[in-house]
Parts: C-alpha cells; structure tokens; sequence
C-alpha cells in the first residue's frame, strides 16, 4: 500500500540532517585542535576548552584552531558547489515529468554515504581533510536542498488553495523545527555519552530507514500522470530541461514576470544571510568569551530551532488577519534585530537572550516559497522549484563560504562583526520585498489570472 505523506520522510532527514551537523563542526573543530598543537580536549569535562585570558598563548592558539576550522568549512562548501548545481537543477526540472521521489531517492543515498564515511573517518582517525572528498562526491547525488525542493513540489502538487499551501508549507517548517530543536539540545549529550563513531553511526541507521520509507512506500502521483510520456533521447531530455525553465519566465506576463523575479531574489538575498550566519553561530559560541562547551551549544542549537516552531504558530495566527508579505516583512525585521544583538552578546545569558528576536526567523522563507508557488501554473512547479533549489544551493555555498572567509579574516579583532554584517544586509531583501509591494501584489487577484490562464490553455488544446 502506498502513503502520500511525505512528512515522514521530512521527519527522518530532518533528525539526521540536524544531528550530522553540529557533530561534523565539533568533530573538525577538535581534530584541528589537537593537531595544531600539543593540546588535547577532554571528552568528560563539564566546561570547555577555551581560554578568556587575552595574556595566555592558549588564547592566541585557540584563534588561529577558529580561523583553520572557518577556512577548512570554506573548502568543504566550495567543493561540492559545482556537483550540487549540476544535479539539483537536473533532479528537480525532470521532476515534473518523471515523479517528485527519483530527486528524494538520490539525495537520501548522497546522505548515506556521507554519513558513513564520517562514521569511517572518525573510527580509525583517518585524515580529517578527507572529509572534502566525501562533500563532492555526496553533492553529485543532490544535497538537502534538492531533497527538501522535491519534498515541497510534492506537497505543493496536493494543495488546491493558495491558502492551503501556506499552512502546508508553514505544517513543514513547525516538523523541522520540532525535530531540529530537540535534536540541537541532545547533540551535545550524543557527542558526551557515544562519542562521534555511534552518534554519527545512528544518523547513518536513520537516513536508511527514510531511504527505505522513500522507495518503497511512498506513491508518487506526479510520475503516475505522467507515464505516458513519450521516451526521449539523452540529448532532447537535456535540451528540454532548460527549455522548460526558460518557459517559465517566458509563458508570463510583464508584471508576472516582474513578481516572479523579485520574488526570487527576495527569498535568496534572505537565504543567503541566514545561511550564511548560521555555522559561524557554533564557532561563535566555542570562542572566548562564551566559551561553550557541547552540552551549551546543544542549547543554543534547540533555541535556534525554536524559531520553526514560533513561525508556524505566527504564521498559523497571522494568516487570518494579515497578507503573505506582511508577515515576511515582521521575520525580516525581527531577524535584524536578534543579528544585532547577536554581535554584541558577551555572557551566556545574553545570548540566550539574542536568539528572542529570531522567533519569527522562517517565516520569510515559508510564505516567500508559497507566493512564489501561487504565480506559476500547477505543471511549472517543478521547473519553479528546480530555480529555487539551484539558486539556494548557489547562494548557500556562496554564503557559507564568504561569511567563513569574513570571519576567519575578523575574528582576531570583533568576532561579532559578521552579525552586524547580516544585519545590514538584511536591508536587501526588505527593499526588494517593499518593491513587490509597490507593484501591487494581490493574491486572491493573482491566483484567479493563473486559473484563467490555465483554463484558456485547457480549452485550446
């Protein structure tokens, strides 16, 4: 019997996903430690390894371990940035035509096998640097990117009412969050009470049992309707596949095509800060003089996540009073201010106190997604999603890499600055989200012109 929820799967990829991450920062972040010099971290030990002594030459070591950890995430995100354009924009286009799950599948076994090679590499103590050959060649498979784009065309593929599509985006964000939190706060205790090998080894077990779930249980209604296409050759199906995006803009009216660009770069100028910012947040709280030892950051990691659970319920209460893009304009602004506060935080219970304002954090990224969704037609999801997908993955690596470079270049003198940095830029997407509005969005205005366009194409055909 075949299941059409994919939240399961969301589920699963989500725990594996949040539980990979701060493990694999933690993990480099000690091996760089103990290889840079004759000091070593003590895996039992209630506080951790950091110096606040401005006078110790611990101090000066443990910013040249921070500056080596950013720049060595740098080399990790730009080696899988090719690959991972490359097969998110193939997995997604095709999606269309041959089902949502082919681009989940694939992605699921990147995943795998990254997890495992970290469970290798932390088991026999292998050369750490190896870990940029698992990232390229994971990314050839796709990346969470691509399976979380798949997992919202399919989503969007059942949803009949813009405003259905909403919550039902905003019903997945509250499942990441929920997961990604409790998660984020018992990381730490993974990492205390297993070690790396186990705790990576679980979230190896975990991406199986989805992989499993995905392929074998999960019905894929978008490759059913389309089982009749006709065979093309391997040349036709490539040429087809930008020739389908390129439809995408091309099929739309001036002001349409006005909404949908400056929707894009809306949601990837934002994606790009949040991104961007949100690794050096580990590193932030390991340096002095937070000084944050596992069990403190797996706190941090649960607050943080907190934000998919607030911006569910804001979005869920909200929707009844307020447009799409008013309540993106309250996540921008509100993010603004826990930036800033961020950069000045000195004390745990300050930054505690910084992640307040981030409540509202993915509420743009759900409702910019969703009016996205609501100005192309349902048989252009998939080539939508596609652009999305590919244009995060760019501007994720893009992000990634510049904020390490940013704050392995700055942390000697203000390691805050990179949160003020964010901050200001955060001004970009809000400008363009302003300019959407001075166009004259209306979307019950909206989704009536896309049914109508369809239903003139529909009669004729």
């Amino acid at each position: 019997m075949k299941i059409l929820f994919v939240e399961p799967a969301i589920f699963l990829s989500a725990f594996a996903m949040a539980l990979i991450s701060p493990l694999a920062t933690q993990y480099v972040y000690r091996r760089i430690w103990e290889e840079t010099g004759n000091y070593s971290f003590s895996f039992d030990s209630n506080i951790s390894e950091c110096e606040k002594n401005k006078s110790s030459p611990i101090f000066a070591f443990q910013k040249e371990v921070q500056r080596k950890a950013s720049l060595f995430s740098l080399q990790m995100d730009i080696s899988g940035l090719i690959p991972g354009l490359v097969s998110t924009f193939i997995l997604l286009s095709n999606s269309d035509h041959y089902g949502r799950k082919l681009p989940m599948i694939l992605s699921s076994v990147g995943g795998l096998a990254t997890t495992i090679w970290l469970c290798l590499l932390s088991y026999f103590a292998l050369p750490f640097q190896l870990l940029i050959a698992s990232t390229f060649i994971g990314a050839f498979c796709g990346n969470y990117t691509t399976f979380f784009g798949a997992c919202l065309a399919y989503i969007v593929d059942q949803c009949k009412e813009h405003k259905q599509k909403t919550i039902r985006i905003a019903i997945i964000d509250f499942i990441l969050g929920v997961v990604t939190g409790l998660t984020g706060l018992s990381s730490g205790y993974f990492i205390r009470e297993l070690g790396f090998v186990w705790s990576f080894s679980i979230s190896a077990v975990v991406l199986a049992v989805n992989l499993i779930y995905i392929s074998f249980f999960l019905s894929d209604p978008m490759r059913e309707s389309s089982s009749q296409n006709v065979t093309m050759s391997c040349g036709e199906g490539f040429k087809n596949l930008f020739y389908r995006t390129y439809m995408l803009f091309k099929n739309a009216s001036g002001k349409q095509r006005t909404l949908l660009c400056l929707l894009l770069f809306t949601v990837i100028t934002y994606y790009f800060v949040i991104i961007g910012s949100a690794p050096i947040f580990i590193l932030y709280e390991l340096d002095s003089p937070l000084c944050w030892n596992e069990v403190f950051i797996g706190y941090g990691s649960a607050l943080g996540s907190a934000s998919f659970l607030t911006s569910f319920l804001g979005i869920w209460v909200f929707s009844y009073c307020m447009e799409d893009i008013h309540m993106a304009f309250i996540g921008i602004f509100t993010t603004m201010a826990g930036m800033a506060m961020t950069a000045f935080a000195r004390t745990t219970l300050m930054m505690f106190l910084a992640r307040g304002p981030f409540l509202f954090a993915i509420v743009p990224m759900s409702v910019l997604r969703s009016m996205l969704s609501k100005v192309v037609r349902s048989t252009e999801q998939g080539a939508l999603f596609a652009c999305i997908a590919f244009l995060e993955t760019l501007g994720g690596v893009a992000a990634v890499s510049i904020f390490n470079g940013i704050y392995s270049a700055t942390v000697a003198w203000f390691p805050g600055f990179i949160f003020l940095l964010s901050a200001g830029l955060l001004l970009i997407p809000a400008i363009s989200l302003w300019a959407i509005r001075y166009t004259g969005w209306d979307e019950g205005g909206y989704i009536l012109l896309i049914q109508e366009e369809s239903s003139q194409e529909a009669s004729d055909r």
